[in-house]
């Protein structure tokens, strides 16, 4: 019995300090306000509203995009470096045919800024900025 106990804490111990989904994802801000899309609106402009989670190496990232239309998107990021929400306001923009969202960020840690660019490729969601790329995928 006492190896069965020894094992079953080792197992969870591991998964917790080594595997990047075992963290839950942080509380919904009090004030997010889900505008669904017109329906209007380009389909590949409208894919970008809703909720997603993304990952660059160790950091964890959730986007809320609550709100889109042809000029701005506006929403929450969660990074797991500040464990804060923080809102942003992103101009839609659309280059060689697809579409693109830009926003300015304070880089954390630092009062530098820079520039945010999310792309929409099918099922998932990228980001790339200067310190380099993360990979979202839609959740409920």
């Amino acid at each position: 019995m006492r190896t069965f106990v020894v094992l079953a804490v080792s197992i969870v111990s591991v998964s917790i300090l080594f595997c990047p989904m075992a963290m839950a994802a942080p509380t919904m801000p009090n004030d997010v306000q889900m505008v669904e899309p017109d329906p209007s609106l380009p389909k590949e402009l409208a894919g970008f509203w809703g909720k997603w989670e993304g990952r660059s190496g160790t950091l964890t990232f959730f986007l809320i995009i609550e709100k889109i239309d042809e000029e701005k998107a506006t929403g929450y990021i969660w990074r797991s470096i500040t464990g804060n929400w923080g809102r942003f306001e992103a101009k839609v923009a659309k280059e060689r045919g697809k579409y693109k969202l830009w926003t300015k960020f304070r880089v954390p840690g630092t009062e530098d800024r820079d520039t945010m660019e999310y792309t929409l490729k099918e099922s998932y969601l990228d980001s790339s900025f200067r310190g380099g790329v993360v990979r979202y995928i839609r959740v409920p």
